[in-house]
């Protein structure tokens, strides 16, 4: 236990470190995550102006533009795939000799992939949420609604990190297992994604299946942390969508140490 302790220390320094080298890959995807608000922008804007939704919509334009540019800035670290290295491991054998390490996998691969996210997005999203603070409104990012909801927010915006991190494990996984291909990772982290509210926020949805949608496990990866900011969930019922998430991040880092754990024992390993 001690090794891994300190294994995963020394791995979670090196691997910070060395993201934050690649300033002009992270102004790269800056640059696309913020033509992509800008793209959704005018989409929703359209939409407002001379759709007929006055009626029946619980969210106002600049709360759905200030869902946009939030939602970019935490998809830079909460993207759903497999860490790159790992995968490359996994694709071309040297798995293999991961195994020979002497520490626990669930732990150490959970280390990387958590490591990875914050070095290489946080020049990203510091660039993100600069521009969407610089444009004026009200196509800009705008203040939260309160302060109550900004703290919420930052709470629920480290559950949505540990959730996407725990959520990425268990497709690590599946991963494992498949020698044919990417297919089922690539539809797991598109469902994800989906039911999270990265492409249309959930409020957003058909009325009878916001229920469902608050309850699923991905409304803490994005639609949460996000209503809280906006404004379109109060405090008091912030609590338990809390412990929605979090019971959700228990489940997924159950399942996907049970899984890796199950999938490790009978392993093979190919390519070289």
């Amino acid at each position: 236990m001690n090794a891994t302790i300190r294994a995963c220390a020394s791995l979670f320094k090196i691997r910070v470190a060395e993201n934050l080298q690649y300033r002009a890959a992270a102004v790269a995807g800056a640059s696309i995550g913020v033509f992509w608000v800008a793209i959704n922008i005018t989409v929703f804007t359209i939409f407002f102006t001379y759709g007929n939704i006055l009626d029946r919509t619980v969210l106002t334009l600049p709360q759905v533009i200030s869902y946009e540019w939030l939602g970019q800035v935490l998809f830079a670290m909460n993207y759903l795939n497999i860490d790159d290295m790992l995968r490359t491991k996994i694709v071309n054998g040297d798995i293999g000799v991961e195994l020979c390490r002497p520490v626990d996998f669930y732990t150490y691969w959970f280390t990387q992939t958590s490591a990875g996210r914050i070095g290489g997005a946080l020049w990203r999203m510091l660039l993100t949420l600069a521009v969407g603070i610089l444009i004026p409104a009200p196509y800009g990012l705008a203040l939260p609604a309160s302060g109550a909801g900004f703290m919420l927010f930052l709470i629920t915006a480290t559950g949505s990190y540990l959730l996407c991190i725990s959520y990425t494990m268990l497709i690590t996984a599946v991963r494992l297992g498949i020698t044919w291909g990417e297919g089922p990772v690539y539809m797991l982290a598109l469902l994800g994604m989906v039911l999270g509210g990265g492409y249309l926020p959930l409020q957003l949805w058909p009325d009878f299946m916001q229920k469902f949608l608050l309850i699923q496990p991905f409304a803490g990866y994005m639609d949460i942390p996000l209503r809280l900011y906006i404004g379109s969930m109060s405090v008091s019922e912030a609590l338990p969508a809390i412990g929605l998430q979090f019971f959700w991040i228990i489940v997924f880092l159950t399942a996907g140490k049970l899984l890796m754990t199950r999938k490790l024992k009978n392993i093979i390993v190919q390519g070289g």
